[in-house]
């Protein structure tokens, strides 16, 4: 839903973020510090915010739509009320639904037989249309429309006996891609789906532990880098200290490779790669796929730069920024009337014409999703005097939509599903347009792209290959998959 005095988002022209977990045990400012990492992994959620902390015997809990330094700062008073020494927190970037709903900001807690738990899921189950309709049958009552919510009706449904037990009998009726944190009986405990789709890291920070989606998130908090949690790993943190338990079946890792091209901050450091050296590289291989005759190297900011930065140096090429974006525009931004409205890329980029004008330009971005911004771009060029304007995108052809917690438009909506190559260069009025071949990005990722290969990314949205069987269909994709994030 997007706000009914927005300016046309032009945001839905690029695969959304994913939303971001956090969670810390064992520190008496664990409050703080979540809102911390919270606000690290902000660019994996905007819409709302949410944190969950424990203090032994009692939980307590503040959720609020907007950023996290709109809801959790020194002067909302929030931040005071969160006691205790285990902490949780989430950041939503919703997919479908009434994104204004409280009731759909994670993290979920609820008072179940054993005791207190609270849940916050970055992901989605593939199996969530089936798995709702039967709890519902056996009387459950739901009050969001997140998958989030089955994970925690299969907890309180489970007759296992400790929580970790209940955990494992849950997570074992789903389908699809997760990592999450959740909090109960005095422990936190994170969990990685089996195939590694979704990121969770481990840190620590004097004595206390961290689980984050990235590592930006420990770097804020002052915490060292311990290591990724495992695909199907499960680990606990107690009084006791921190174990590490392998409930489900091992599989060749299927790590989501967008994390690289487009998700992840460029500072972070996932699966043992850096994202900003990754990206340079992936701009690199994709210079020395599709090379042309040009004068400058301009980057569509910001996720574009560092593709656009190994581009221009494995071509020789010179870099420009030769757009300028505006960082304190959002998605919310009013303006007085319909007709007035300005058109929102130009509110977040502007051509800088004395490095354009007269020039050949290769613009390099990091996706091509209906084609609509990259349209507005290449003509923003032109008028600012270019020569001749040249896309290069680092990632193939996004074909397919993801079912696993990432926000990607229906299949007839994205435009190299539709035409081949050569027809987006002329619907986005490019002079040549080329995107790295996802042999290439294996290759810029120091990997083989074979069948058998391991680790093996999950590169679904380009080649339709999906790792988890689709059991809700593509026609539920918007029930399953709007929510769970």
């Amino acid at each position: 839903m997007i706000h009914p005095f927005a300016a046309p988002d032009d945001d839905n022209d690029k695969l959304q973020e994913e939303c971001a977990v956090f969670g810390i045990y064992g520190s008496d400012e664990a409050n703080v510090l979540t809102a911390l990492g919270l606000h690290a992994l902000q660019h994996r959620g905007q819409e709302a915010c949410g944190i969950v902390t424990h203090d032994g015997q009692h939980f307590h809990a503040h959720r609020g739509l907007g950023h996290v330094g709109e809801n959790f700062n020194a002067n909302s008073g929030h931040i005071d009320t969160l006691v205790g020494h285990i902490g949780i927190g989430h950041n939503r970037y919703s997919t479908s639904g009434n994104t204004n709903d409280i009731l759909e900001i994670q993290p979920f807690s609820s008072r179940l037989a054993f005791g207190g738990f609270a849940l916050a899921h970055n992901g989605n189950l593939t199996n969530a249309a089936r798995l709702r309709s039967s709890l519902i049958d056996t009387g459950s009552l739901f009050q969001s429309s997140s998958d989030t919510e089955i994970i925690v009706h299969l907890v309180a449904r489970s007759h296992q006996e400790s929580v970790t037990d209940r955990l494992i009998d849950a997570l074992r009726q789903i389908e699809g891609a997760y990592s999450l944190v959740c909090v109960a009986d005095d422990m936190l405990i994170g969990v990685r789906d089996p195939l590694g789709i979704r990121p969770l890291v481990l840190g620590e920070r004097d004595g206390s532990f961290v689980l984050a989606s990235e590592t930006c998130a420990l770097d804020i908090v002052g915490a060292k880098f311990i290591r990724d949690i495992e695909p199907g790993e499960m680990v606990v943190v107690d009084q006791d200290g921190l174990s590490s338990l392998h409930p489900f079946q091992s599989k060749p890792s299927r790590f989501c490779v967008f994390e690289y091209i487009y998700f992840a901050r460029p500072d972070s450091v996932l699966e043992g790669r850096g994202v900003y050296h990754a990206r340079k590289a992936i701009g690199a291989e994709l210079a020395r796929e599709s090379s042309v005759e040009a004068d400058i190297v301009i980057p569509v900011p910001d996720s574009g730069v560092p593709a656009a930065l190994g581009f221009a140096e494995a071509s020789g090429v010179q870099f420009e920024l030769g757009i300028i974006r505006n960082h304190y525009i959002g998605r919310t931004f009013i303006q007085p009337t319909q007709e007035g409205r300005t058109d929102s890329v130009k509110l977040k980029h502007n051509a800088n014409p004395e490095a354009v004008h007269g020039k050949r330009v290769v613009l390099v971005d990091d996706s091509i999703v209906r084609g609509t911004t990259s349209r507005k771009i290449v003509n923003m060029m032109r008028a600012a005097g270019a020569a001749e304007v040249h896309m290069r995108i680092a990632s193939p052809p996004t074909k397919s939509p993801c079912f696993y917690g990432v926000d990607t438009p229906d299949q007839d909506q994205l435009i190299a599903a539709k035409m081949t190559i050569n027809q987006v260069a002329n619907d986005i009025d490019a002079d040549s347009l080329a995107f790295i071949s996802i042999d290439g990005l294996y290759r810029a990722l120091g990997e083989v792209r074979r069948e058998t290969a391991s680790p093996q990314f999950c590169d679904a949205c380009f080649t339709g290959d999906y790792p988890i069987a689709l059991t809700t269909g593509l026609s539920d994709k918007r029930v399953s998959h709007g929510s769970s994030v």
